[in-house]
């Protein structure tokens, strides 16, 4: 899980949780390098036996295990050993689901693994630019064509993995990579994390405060499907138009400062994108969109701005065009912005 926001270890460190050694082999799989940690999982750069790159994901659950410099199978702590055995099985469930998934703007997983007594998700290694650190740079003046483009290329992304019954749960621009090519990632599925926490009846955080919806910030199970994620889509749209998050739900149920503050935008964004983009951000989730598929439908009807418009000005920006083939469309001008390998919220690879 991309840090520094909320998303919480199961709880802390008083033991030493080490990740693999450089060089280690994991069924095939040599590792290089540690690429980040989160509460749940180590990811790893590592080659196979071809040379090909990819992102080693190991499950992790840090305050569950630990494990000693020199030591390769994680010991689980006493009394965790439920918690342990269920969330491995929530990991190990979603990157099977993922496994099924083939889309340009899903992280793809690759294969499986058990060893060592815990598993591991094999999936491409992404390289590009991080669409926070993006968000940043723009300080919330990110055009409306290269919105729409992105949020055309998530919606696409969002109805695939919905289709599969899987959500996400913890969508924001931390967790999307901006390829080389423009295309749009998502990476690093919350929704595993989030059944563990309900299963387990944790009370700690596992979302990120302004991207997660209402229901999810109460723990109103029921209540969460693809219009959770809608709404951190609609978050992120927030984001790149003010360059900082929405309030946090909590604070909209008091003071709900969310239309006024894209009524501000007037003289820089269209009404019908400022509407969407406050009907996703709903408070009641009864009052948004349900379908990923019926966003996509409104944003490609709308006309706002021409494909060719959206050609030009997401090429400049780095995003591939909906609907544009990569070899017809303008190539990016800029490269990958690296960042230390260790790094939380490094922009090269699928995040935890």
């Amino acid at each position: 899980m991309n840090q520094p926001l909320t998303m919480s270890a199961p709880s802390a460190e008083p033991f030493q949780c080490t990740p693999l050694p450089i060089g280690w082999l994991v069924e095939g799989y040599r590792i290089r390098h540690l690429v980040a940690r989160g509460g749940f999982s180590f990811v790893y750069q590592a080659v196979n036996r071809s040379g090909e790159v990819f992102a080693l994901k190991e499950y992790f659950p840090h305050g569950f295990v630990k494990r000693e410099d020199r030591e390769i199978e994680p010991t689980v702590l006493p009394d965790k050993e439920q918690a342990f055995w269920y969330g491995m099985k929530c990991f190990f469930e979603e990157g099977r689901t993922l496994a099924q998934i083939r889309h340009p703007n899903v992280i793809r997983v690759c294969d499986l693994l058990r060893a060592h007594e815990t598993v591991y998700l094999v999936m491409a290694f992404e390289e590009g630019r991080n669409l926070q650190h993006y968000f940043h740079a723009k300080r919330g003046r990110v055009s409306e064509p290269f919105l729409r483009a992105l949020a055309l290329r998530l919606l696409s992304a969002l109805r695939a993995v919905h289709a599969h019954r899987l959500l996400h749960l913890d969508l924001k621009p931390a967790n999307v990579i901006l390829r080389h090519d423009g295309q749009p990632v998502i990476l690093d599925f919350g929704a595993a994390r989030h059944g563990i926490a309900h299963e387990l009846a944790w009370q700690r955080p596992m979302y990120t405060p302004g991207y997660a919806p209402p229901e999810l910030v109460a723990g109103q199970h029921e209540a969460i499907g693809p219009w959770s994620d809608l709404y951190a889509l609609g978050a992120i749209l927030f984001a790149g138009m003010t360059g900082k998050p929405p309030p946090k739900a909590e604070e909209r149920q008091e003071c709900d400062t969310v239309p006024e503050q894209l009524q501000a935008l007037a003289d820089r964004y269209s009404e019908s994108l400022r509407t969407l983009t406050e009907t996703l951000l709903a408070r009641d989730p009864l009052a948004r969109p349900q379908s990923a598929y019926a966003v996509y439908k409104r944003l490609r009807d709308e006309g706002t701005v021409t494909l060719s418009a959206r050609i030009s000005d997401a090429a400049k920006e780095h995003i591939a065009a909906p609907g544009v083939d990569q070899a017809d469309a303008p190539a990016p001008t800029s490269m990958t912005e690296r960042t230390a390998a260790h790094s939380p919220a490094a922009a090269h690879q699928p995040a935890l």
